[in-house]
């Protein structure tokens, strides 16, 4: 059993986290698994979740790539998808047509600016161009919270542009951008952090951010060895849950939860070294989307 950790220094999975997204062509039924931008947790965290699940045959799981959490919603509410992984923040009122399969992650959200910038606070945002995620991102739906939290007014008093990660960061280093955000684990390999790029603190609208918007968002710290010769920063955390077609066939649903539980040690990304819920006494948090019956039967036969 694995329990909640911290920070990992991980450096041996890089090669586990390229492997490819597809199970192989038998052993168990095909699922989807809508996941994310290639160099972010979720593309990663879906590869290595196949990977998994290949070596056990009793489930196949493709990884989709996509632009986040919002287009990972839609696929699976249209049947696009089987899976999917989204912010809790993202969830909305789909409530009712998809289930969870566990919580898996937490993401850092992080506003990053050039290592000159003057910028020190999401208030200081004012009059400046900030790309907010890829069209589709859970940074999308997040950012705009946290612009109005701050007191700013999107579209009016920042301009907004939504660009996917490596093209924002190539927007921020060239001028044509001032700042990004992006919801992902740390290190994010692509953030030139700090040579180029700083992180700009957002600890102090973590509990504004829960009092208007709902008890998903978290204080967190990325400390100052997440990007080597980095220095502390607060933020803003959000946690990730593994959603499912609410028509997933329990035990396609069992078998998937399985590798949550059971291999836990080779399902975390160097990519996204942060805070981690593969322990069964924390996988089950999935509020506000209920479990589906094939995962909360694992999980009872887990906890005994």
């Amino acid at each position: 059993m694995m329990g909640r950790r911290g920070f990992l220094a991980l450096t041996g999975m890089a090669a586990a986290a390229g492997l490819a997204g597809c199970g192989p062509s038998g052993g168990g039924p095909l699922v989807r698994l809508a996941s994310g931008e290639v160099g972010g947790f979720y593309h990663a965290f879906a590869g290595l979740l196949s990977a998994a699940a290949a070596k056990t045959g009793d489930v196949r799981i493709e990884r989709v790539t996509t632009s986040g959490s919002q287009e990972n919603l839609a696929m699976l509410a249209h049947g696009e998808v089987d899976a999917a992984l989204a912010l809790s923040d993202s969830v909305g009122d789909t409530t009712d047509r998809v289930l969870a399969l566990g919580r898996v992650y937490e993401n850092y959200l992080q506003l990053v600016v050039r290592s000159d910038s003057r910028i020190g606070s999401v208030a200081e945002l004012r009059g400046t161009r900030v790309n907010l995620g890829a069209a589709g991102s859970g940074a999308a739906v997040t950012g705009y919270r946290i612009l109005r939290v701050a007191g700013l007014v999107p579209e009016q008093d920042v301009e907004i542009s939504h660009r996917p990660l490596r093209e924002a960061v190539a927007a921020l280093l060239s001028g044509a951008a001032d700042a990004l955000l992006w919801a992902g684990g740390v290190p994010t390999s692509v953030l030139e952090v700090p040579q180029r790029m700083r992180l700009v603190d957002m600890g102090e609208l973590a509990v504004p951010m829960r009092e208007r918007f709902g008890p998903v968002y978290d204080r967190v710290e990325i400390p100052a060895d997440a990007y080597p010769g980095g220095v502390a920063v607060h933020t803003i955390g959000v946690a990730n849950l593994l959603l499912a077609a609410a028509s997933m066939p329990p035990e396609t649903a069992a078998s998937i939860v399985e590798l949550l539980v059971y291999k836990a040690d080779s399902l975390v990304p160097t990519e996204a070294a942060g805070t981690q819920f593969l322990d069964g006494r924390s996988l089950i948090g999935t509020a506000p989307v209920p479990l589906h019956p094939g995962a909360a039967d694992v999980y009872r036969r887990w906890h005994g």
